[in-house]
């Protein structure tokens, strides 16, 4: 399994960022994801999840109104667009199993893509 994190950077309070995510090994269509992240010195935490259809879609309370969760099934991969960024969303992202333990059984783990909000 072969997981991709794209699409992070330096962006200033307030700004927007598009992160992709593209999977290949496992059918990607069978399973719920998530995105999850991790800032230095704390535990990774998934901020945003989506059923495997797309149908529906969970946020923790401090992202959700700012980030938006997707899925192309047909391309195999998943994004999420972050809105109105704040200083607190900085941290690598990681994209994955909605399971984070059975991400971790398995190691379904990308090399992730930093995310840095600062002016």
């Amino acid at each position: 399994v072969q997981i991709v994190e794209s699409g992070g950077g330096l962006v200033q309070p307030g700004g927007s960022l598009r992160l992709s995510c593209a999977i290949s090994g496992l059918r990607f269509s069978d399973y719920a994801m998530s995105w999850y992240r991790q800032a230095p010195g704390k535990e990774r935490e998934a901020v945003a999840s989506i059923t495997r259809a797309g149908g529906r879609t969970e946020y923790i309370d401090s992202v959700k109104g700012r980030f938006t969760i997707s899925r192309d099934n047909a391309k195999d991969t998943m994004y999420l667009q972050m809105n109105n960024l704040k200083p607190a969303d900085t941290a690598e992202y990681f994209c994955s199993h909605a399971d984070q333990g059975f991400a971790n059984r398995r190691g379904y783990w990308g090399q992730g893509t930093q995310v840095t909000v600062s002016s």
